[in-house]
Order: C-alpha cells, then structure tokens, then sequence
C-alpha cells in the first residue's frame, strides 16, 4: 500500500527544499547590487546572530526532519494528541512554501517598496515563525517516542530554529527594515 502522506512530506521536502536554496541561489546571483539591502538596517552587532542561528537552524533541520521520518508513523501519529500525520506536512509546507518566496518578494520591496508587498512579506515571515513553534509545540503534545537521543536532539533544533523563524525573521528584522 502506499503510503500517500509520506510521499507527500518527501516531496514537500525534497522539491520544497530545492526551490527554497535555489531561490535564495538565484535571487542573490541575480541581484548583486542590492543584495547586502536584505539586512535592511540590522545594526552589525546583531547580524552575527543571524549569522550563528541561520546555520544552528539550519543543521537542526535535519534532526528534527530526521527525527520524523526515523520514528514518526503515518499511520498512528496523533499530532497535539487527535491529528494525523497531515499536520506534519502542512507545518512543514507552511515553513518551506513561504521561504521559497521570502527572497523575491524583498528584492521587489527593496526596487519598488508599497504597503501591500510589505503586508505580504510579514505575512509570509510570521508563516514560517508560526508553523515553526507550532511544529516544536507537537513534539511536546504528541505521541512520539521520546526514549531517543534524536528526540531530544530534535526538541533543541526546534528550538534554534524558532529563535531564527520567529524571533530574528518575523519580529526583529522587519522592526530594522
């Protein structure tokens, strides 16, 4: 039988995972003049912690991610104690679709800045920072196997990622942009 919503979290990740680097490839190579814009006006003594949790987050992706594909079941998951594994794919989807879209939608700010494209753009930041604790929040109220060692590594991954989601993405860059 196959087993649609892991099919689905493979391609969520996989092709999700390919458009999110390749439109940040693609959006930094093509626009080098205004690149260095993207930091808005973060003063330098916080960009060094974007700098540290950028690559915190994004290690701990695969912990967590790795965490779910080794123990998780599709079948007997109960996400915050009632949902099924769909949850996880549309937390996961509401991480990877809005980053794959972040970087243009700020390039066209920095050309042609309008209030819409600034709603749009908070929009797709709190996304990401609200599926990012809602998907740390599950792995307290779920039914998962919490006797590994990824667990917990999981559980600390969350919570780097959350800080650069959250915190560093949806509330204090757009505050210095």
């Amino acid at each position: 039988m196959t087993d649609k919503q892991l099919i689905l979290f493979y391609l969520i990740n996989g092709f999700g995972g390919l458009c999110v680097l390749g439109s940040y490839a693609h959006g930094l190579i093509t626009n080098p003049s205004i690149r260095g814009e993207l930091w808005g006006a973060i003063p330098d003594s916080l960009r060094i912690y974007y700098t540290i949790f950028m690559f915190l987050a994004a290690g701990g992706y695969f912990f967590f991610t790795g965490y779910i594909l080794i123990h998780v079941s599709t079948e007997s998951v109960k996400m915050f104690g009632r949902y099924g594994f769909w949850v996880i794919n549309m937390l996961y989807a509401g991480i990877i679709i809005p980053s794959a879209i972040w970087i243009y939608l700020t390039f066209a700010m920095i050309e042609n800045p309008n209030p819409l494209l600034w709603i749009t753009i908070r929009l797709v930041l709190f996304t990401v920072g609200f599926s990012s604790v809602a998907l740390l929040a599950s792995f307290f109220t779920s039914n998962f196997d919490r006797s590994s060692w990824l667990y917990f590594a999981s559980i600390i991954s969350l919570i780097f990622f959350c800080i650069q989601t959250m915190l560093l993405d949806a509330l204090i860059w757009p505050y210095y942009y």
